[in-house]
C-alpha cells in the first residue's frame, strides 16, 4: 500500500505539472499534502513534514547555491570559463571534448559534493556549448554521468564513506574497487547516451548565464583562470585527505562520549595516538580542524568566490559595486531553482514520515537472493520513494549487514552494489532532477529522457559490472 500511495502521488506530480501547467514547486507542495492525506497523517503532521523538509533542504544547499552561481558568474563575466574552454579545446580537440569533460567530472567530483561540483561546472558547459556551437546536452551528460558515480559510489563521498564503515569494507579498497565500474558507466550513461540527445534544445534560465564574445587579450590567464575554478576543489580535497589520513571526526555526542569537547581534542588525540606530544600537537590539530573547516562546501564556495572577486575581478580593474551587482543578478536567477528544490525536499520528508522506508525493510526480511543484488534493489527502491541518493545508501546498509555477514560476501562490493542502487529511478523527489531540469531548461519529459534514464543506466551498468567482479574476487 504506501507503495502504492507513492505511485499515486507521482502521478499527481506527473498530471499537476504536464497537464495543468502549475508551478513545480506548488506542484510539490500539493503532492506532499495528497500523499500525506493518502497516508492518514494528520494535517498538522503533514505541515510538520513539509516545513521540516523545507528547512532542511534549505538548510543543506542555499549557500552551496547561491556561492556556486556566483562563482560560475565570475567566472563567465570575467572570461576565465571561455579561457579554460579555449585551452581544453586546443589541448584535447573538438572530437575529444566529451571525454576531456568526462575526466574533469570526475576529477571535479570526487572531492566536492555532487550540487557543488555542478554549479561550479555548469558555466563550462555553457560556455563550450556557445562557442564551439555543440548542443549543450551532448556535452553536459558525459560530465553530470561522471558527477553523479563519483558521488554515489567513491569515498569521500558521505553516502560511500559512511556504509564503508557499517560493512567493515576497507575504504582505500572501496575508492580502488570503485574505479572499475565507473569507466563503462560514464561511457555508456555519459558518452554513449548523449548520441540521442543532439536534438534537445536548451535555454538556459534568464541571467545566469548570457553568451558573449571576448577578444584573447581581454581573457584572463590559465593559470588564474583555473585557480579560481579550482579553489573550492583544492579545499575540499584537502579535507578528504585529512579525513583519509587520520578518519572523520565523529559527531558531536561521540566527541562527549570520548571525553573530548570539540573537532581539536579529537585530531589532538589522534596525534597523540600517533606520538606527538606539546605544543607541536596543539598547534597541528588546530590546523587539521582548520583544515576541516574550510573543507565544507558552504566555506570552500565561499572562499572561492572571495577569491575570484580579487583575482577575476578587482585585480583586472572592475569596481565592487560592479563584480556585487552581477553576482546579485545570478542568486535571482537561482531563486526558483532554490524553491523547486525545496519543494522537493518537502515531498521526501513526507514520504519519510510516511513510514515507507519501515514497509520496505519489512518487505525486505522475506526476500531471498543474491546479497549484492538485494542490496542494489533495496536502495534502488529507497531512491524511488524517498529520492535522496545518500538517504537511500545510508538506509539500506543497516538492513544488508548481517546478511552480508552471514553470506561473507565482499564488504567492498557490498558499498559498491548499494550506491549502485542508490543512482537509479531519479525523478520529482531528488533535488539532482530539479537542478539539471531548471538549470538547463528542459521540460520534465526532456529530463526524464536524459537525467533519468542516465542516472538509470549508471546504476544499472555499476551493478551488472560488480556482479562480475565477485566472481573473480
Amino acid at each position: 500500500m504506501p507503495l502504492l500511495i507513492v505511485g499515486i502521488g507521482i502521478l499527481i506530480l506527473l498530471v499537476l505539472i504536464s497537464k495543468f501547467k502549475v508551478n513545480a514547486f506548488m506542484a510539490l507542495l500539493i503532492t506532499s499534502f495528497a500523499v500525506g492525506l493518502l497516508s492518514n497523517m494528520n494535517p498538522m503532521d503533514i505541515l510538520d513534514s513539509v516545513l521540516k523538509g523545507i528547512g532542511d533542504t534549505m538548510g543543506k544547499i542555499v549557500l552551496i547555491l547561491a556561492f556556486g552561481a556566483m562563482l560560475g558568474k565570475i567566472l563567465e563575466e570575467s572570461g576565465a570559463a571561455h579561457t579554460i574552454t579555449f585551452r581544453m579545446t586546443e589541448l584535447m580537440g573538438l572530437k575529444n571534448i566529451q571525454y576531456a569533460l568526462l575526466i574533469t567530472g570526475f576529477l571535479v567530483g570526487l572531492p566536492m559534493m555532487y550540487n557543488a561540483s555542478f554549479l561550479v561546472l555548469i558555466p563550462l558547459i555553457f560556455t563550450f556549448a556557445s562557442t564551439t556551437k555543440l548542443p549543450t546536452i551532448w556535452l553536459a551528460l558525459p560530465l553530470c554521468s561522471a558527477l553523479s558515480v563519483a558521488h554515489c559510489f567513491l569515498p569521500p563521498h558521505p553516502g560511500p564513506t559512511y556504509v564503508s564503515f557499517i560493512y567493515e569494507a576497507d575504504v582505500n579498497k572501496v575508492l580502488l574497487y570503485g574505479l572499475i565500474p565507473m569507466v563503462p558507466a560514464c561511457l555508456i550513461g555519459g558518452v554513449w547516451l548523449s548520441k540521442y540527445t543532439r536534438n534537445i534544445n536548451v535555454m538556459p534560465p534568464e541571467g545566469l548565464f548570457q553568451e558573449r564574445h571576448f577578444d584573447k587579450d581581454e581573457l584572463p590567464g590559465l593559470g588564474a583562470s583555473i585557480f579560481c575554478a579550482l579553489t573550492p576543489i583544492i579545499l575540499m580535497l584537502l579535507g578528504a585527505l585529512v579525513d583519509l589520513s587520520f578518519g572523520p571526526p565523529p559527531a558531536k555526542a561521540e566527541l562527549t562520549t570520548l571525553g573530548m569537547e570539540n573537532i581539536t581534542g579529537f585530531y589532538r588525540h589522534i596525534l597523540g595516538e600517533l606520538g606527538s606530544h606539546g605544543r607541536t600537537n596543539d598547534v597541528l590539530s588546530a590546523v587539521l580542524t582548520g583544515i576541516k573547516f574550510m573543507s565544507d562546501a558552504n566555506m570552500a564556495l565561499f572562499a572561492a568566490v572571495i577569491v575570484a572577486i580579487f583575482i577575476l575581478g578587482l585585480r583586472r580593474g572592475r569596481g565592487m559595486d560592479d563584480v556585487m551587482n552581477s553576482s546579485a543578478k545570478s542568486i535571482g536567477a537561482i531563486s526558483m531553482i532554490v524553491l523547486i528544490i525545496a519543494g522537493g525536499g518537502a515531498f521526501s520528508q513526507v514520504l519519510k514520515d510516511s513510514h515507507v522506508i519501515e514497509y520496505i525493510r519489512s518487505v525486505s526480511d522475506s526476500i531471498q537472493m543474491n546479497p549484492l543484488l538485494m542490496a542494489f534493489l533495496i536502495a534502488s527502491v529507497f531512491r524511488l520513494a524517498v529520492g535522496s541518493a545518500t538517504v537511500s545508501t545510508l538506509t539500506t546498509a543497516p538492513i544488508m549487514l548481517p546478511i552480508a555477514q552471514q553470506t561473507g560476501t565482499s564488504p567492498e562490493l557490498m558499498v559498491l552494489a548499494t550506491g549502485a542502487g542508490s543512482v537509479m529511478w531519479s525523478h520529482f523527489n531528488d533535488s539532482g532532477f530539479w537542478m539539471f531540469k531548471e538549470y538547463f531548461g528542459l521540460s520534465v519529459r526532456q529530463t526524464f529522457q536524459t537525467w533519468t534514464i542516465m542516472e538509470s543506466l549508471v546504476g544499472l551498468v555499476g551493478i551488472v559490472v560488480v556482479l562480475l567482479m565477485s566472481i573473480f574476487m
